[in-house]
């Protein structure tokens, strides 16, 4: 078929060729939006699409702290603009790794620069998806994931990755801009979020993604210090972008992310901020007692007691559950944890350790457990590590020992020493709290 358009003769094929052409040109165009704490992020019309999927839109329903506005009113931010941000922060770091570490990169990744423009999309991709399989409220509702055949609960990157590959498969792989110019697939980007080995030469990349000096973490603890009203969170993001490296590992035979020796102090003060924010804001007593509430208000709404799995037909079922859906279950289910989250009449912290018991804290917490009885409603426990030492250190490249890299948990002295969170708070139900504290004084000895 021919198709006269003023002097030119078109064939169909050259419609198609026109078509693609007309898509491509659509698909380089950028968009920006405010972010309160980078500025101006840009999306290109590829990443778009993928934010405008119903998978993707259900993050603006999950709220990024769960009930954590109860306790600093401003804290009610969502995923949705947490994965927009940690696909801008880790545009960030693979731009800058690449700038100092192109020799390496090149020379042990075998990297063009055809293939850095292609990851760079790879990762912003996974960025972007990292956090879509989150269960209603976030973290705080994940010990109701079912459990696999070997008896291990799911976990949320499972969902992520199987949302993935089924529901978000058709606009990653058939959007223009794709079919054009990458012609990745839906595999390529669940790969490197799990890291798994399909992800091959870009797993390297995965550290910008998940690891201790990853963009998820720098973004989260920014964020959230924001909007909580705090400034535990507060670390040097520039100092890190301006200072991070590929460093090469010879006992592994690969490459890992580090800083350069001037960005060790930004690299310790990430990890500080870590730390203070998990026991000033994420445990909290109070956000610690509505994190159980919501568990056993969920249990008792979910068809028996637990999330659908991410197979299947299961994964659409998850997908419909978000925050909206169980806060307008609240009113309506006749349970004591749901009733408490609407009331916000919620346990009483009577009782806790210091971050990392002595034998006199133990001793203390088992004498008041006796004690109390029946009167103890719930048990908390931190079991929290800041930093991890071995494999995943983040290396610091010194300018004195000519370019030897030196594992942070040496480099710095407070890093070194940060020991694991291990207390345990007690709770009593309120109208147990006066008869509770009678018991505590006489157990601890305590004055009125």
């Amino acid at each position: 078929m021919r198709s006269a358009v003023g002097d030119f003769s078109l064939t169909s094929g050259d419609f198609r060729l026109i078509f693609v052409l007309a898509a491509t040109m659509d698909a380089n165009r950028t968009y920006e939006f405010r972010c309160p704490v980078h500025g101006f992020v840009k999306l290109n019309d590829w990443e778009r699409a993928i934010v405008d999927h119903p998978a993707f839109q259900r993050l603006r329903r999950i709220r990024q702290l769960a009930w954590t506005d109860y306790v600093y009113p401003g804290a009610s931010h969502s995923r949705f603009e947490h994965s927009l941000g940690v696909m801008h922060t880790a545009s960030r770091l693979y731009d800058a790794v690449w700038e100092k570490s192109q020799d390496i990169l090149t020379g042990e990744l075998r990297y063009n620069r055809d293939g850095l423009q292609r990851h760079r999309q790879l990762v912003r991709l996974a960025a972007l998806l990292h956090d879509v399989g989150h269960a209603p409220f976030s973290h705080a509702s994940e010990d109701l994931f079912p459990r696999r055949s070997d008896g291990e609960r799911y976990q949320h990157e499972e969902y992520t990755a199987a949302i993935i590959r089924s529901e978000l498969r058709d606009v990653i792989e058939n959007h223009p801009a794709n079919t054009a110019n990458y012609g990745f697939r839906a595999e390529d980007i669940a790969a490197l979020v799990q890291g798994a080995t399909g992800a091959k030469q870009a797993l390297f990349w995965r550290q910008i993604i998940s690891g201790q000096m990853d963009a998820d973490r720098m973004d989260y603890l920014l964020r959230d210090s924001l909007h909580a009203g705090v400034r535990y969170g507060s670390f040097d993001l520039n100092r890190i972008a301006a200072t991070v490296v590929a460093v090469p590992d010879p006992e592994a035979e690969t490459l890992r992310l580090g800083v350069s020796e001037g960005g060790a102090h930004a690299a310790e003060a990430l990890v500080l901020a870590r730390y203070f924010m998990f026991t000033q804001v994420y445990f909290h007593k109070t956000r610690v007692a509505f994190d159980h509430h919501l568990k056993g208000a969920l249990a008792a709404m979910l068809p028996g007691g637990l999330f659908p799995s991410p197979v299947d037909a299961d994964l659409h079922r998850f997908l419909e559950w978000d925050d909206w859906k169980v806060l307008g279950q609240l009113p309506a289910t006749e349970n004591e944890h749901a009733k408490r989250l609407a009331q916000r009449n919620h346990y009483r912290e009577i009782f806790h350790t210091q971050e990392v018991p002595n034998e006199r804290d133990r001793a203390q917490l088992e004498q008041l457990k006796n004690a109390l009885g029946l009167l103890l409603a719930a048990e908390a426990s931190a079991g929290k590590s800041w930093y991890k030492s071995g494999p995943s250190d983040i290396p610091v490249v010194s300018e004195a020992l000519e370019g030897q890299a030196i594992p942070l948990s040496l480099y710095s002295n407070v890093v070194g020493h940060l020991k694991p969170n291990a207390q345990v708070l007690l709770y009593v139900r309120p109208e147990d709290v006066e008869i509770a504290r009678a018991k505590k004084r006489e157990v601890l000895g305590e004055e009125k």
